[in-house]
């Protein structure tokens, strides 16, 4: 039986273009990294940018995926909603009203190893009103503790203080802590000290010159006019998609190792 196990975890996925580099290049990367597991936050998923439906889950699924996560969007497909209620492989985050549709928590069978992974989301800089994330850990960590000890968290959050604060308030009681939400990959990849893996954002799949997946030219008179505008997901490439690997002993639960991943693709373009 393996001593470790390698987890694949994939910042934001943006549009069309995301899932499309997403499907190209999973299979690849699982085999370079001998990955047991994926996680991909799929919040942005949808054709515009914004949410994510059933089929984009199954299509996740298809192709390799074993946990969906997400974020602050993850209600702008009104549709997710019966989804989440019937399914544990897509998250919202936890620290949402418990009345909301779906879980912030789920584990699944990896070969025969229970794996968790928690959804949770920020408060600082953020739009909604959501409970306290540090709480909203603690209360899943105390429910699962005697389920599993390889616990992954996707804390979707803006501020890197705040993400850098849940790492250190998880340290040591989770195998590996991602943020997500920012769309800009971090070189901050670490195991702290109390062997867990931790990096403060994991990026996206996107066009690589484009503003967070979105056109230049639809964001830039936000900025310049402090006016609304409405985004439009870059479809040109080159793309992009980062994330990381984690290696975990599967024993302890504790972290062994950290990789960053990105892959360029300067000719993909168009539909997945």
């Amino acid at each position: 039986m393996k001593k470790t196990m390698r987890v694949l975890l994939l910042g934001d996925i943006v549009g069309n273009i995301g899932r499309s580099m997403f499907k190209k290049h999973i299979k690849t990367l699982k085999a370079e990294h001998d990955i047991d597991f994926v996680i991909v936050n799929g919040e942005n998923s949808n054709n515009n940018g914004r949410g994510i439906t059933s089929r984009i889950v199954n299509f996740f699924k298809q192709h390799g995926a074993d946990v969906i996560t997400s974020g602050n969007h993850i209600w702008d497909q009104y549709e997710i909603q019966e989804y989440l209620n019937s399914h544990q492989d897509l998250l919202r985050p936890a620290n949402f009203p418990a009345a909301c549709p779906g879980s912030g928590v789920t584990i699944v069978d990896c070969n025969g190893i229970s794996v968790a992974v928690i959804n949770v989301q920020g408060r600082v800089f953020m739009r909604e009103h959501t409970d306290c994330p540090f709480r909203a850990v603690d209360k899943i960590l105390a429910e699962i503790a005697d389920k599993t000890q390889i616990i992954l968290i996707d804390f979707h959050a803006e501020a890197t203080a705040e993400k850098l604060a849940m790492a250190f308030y998880v340290e040591g009681r989770v195998s590996a802590i991602v943020g997500t939400h920012t769309h800009i990959p971090t070189s901050d990849e670490r195991i702290l000290p109390g062997g867990t893996a931790y990096v403060t954002d994991l990026g996206m799949a996107g066009s690589f010159n484009s503003m967070i997946g979105m056109t230049k030219e639809s964001v830039l008179p936000n900025f310049l006019m402090q006016m609304p505008s409405r985004f439009i997901v870059d479809t040109k490439p080159p793309v992009v998609m980062s994330g990381v690997w984690v290696e975990i002993d599967i024993e302890t639960g504790k972290a062994l190792a950290i990789e960053r991943v990105r892959v360029l693709d300067e000719e993909l373009s168009g539909n997945e």
